[in-house]
């Protein structure tokens, strides 16, 4: 019979680490892969109207958006209750939607500039003044491919 020695010190064996840098590079590929990257923080609510004769847009870097809508509860102390037009991040009026065209212009390379789409986000129970005070503006700046952002209707 062996002899077990009780009195004797044992330490606790290493940790294998090896294959923690797999693990932690699978990790932060699978993050990478399922993480979306909001553009913008919406200020406005909007119900996106039902169409039957949808298009997919093919290159959405040159898509500019513009959302119209009635501001977010947090923003009605401000802002009021009435439609506003959002760009990127900001509430604005329709006479800052030609210096906004303007500035997403000087952005794009030179050769993507004529195919440039604005794609308008209005919720289906805002008034039409709105948006053809925007539609207006677009004329303005020569921004004449528009596009209404809408889900299929069943």
């Amino acid at each position: 019979m062996g002899k077990f020695n009780k009195s004797g010190k044992r330490g606790m064996p290493e940790l294998n680490t090896s294959s923690l840098p797999d693990l932690i590079f699978t990790m932060l590929f699978f993050f990478m892969i399922v993480t979306t990257m909001r553009e913008v923080t919406l200020k406005v609510q909007f119900r996106v109207p039902a169409a039957t004769e949808l298009e997919k847009l093919e290159k959405k870097s040159l898509v500019s958006f513009i959302y119209i809508g009635k501001p977010l509860p947090e923003y009605q102390k401000k802002y009021g209750t009435a439609e506003q037009i959002q760009l990127n991040d900001k509430l604005t009026e329709a006479s800052d939607v030609q210096d906004y065209i303007y500035q997403e212009r000087e952005n794009m390379k030179e050769e993507d500039k004529p195919f440039m789409t604005v794609s308008l986000k209005v919720d289906q129970d805002a008034k039409m003044g709105i948006v053809t005070d925007v539609k207006q503006a677009l004329r303005q700046a020569y921004a004449l491919k528009i596009n209404y952002s809408a889900t299929q209707r069943h």
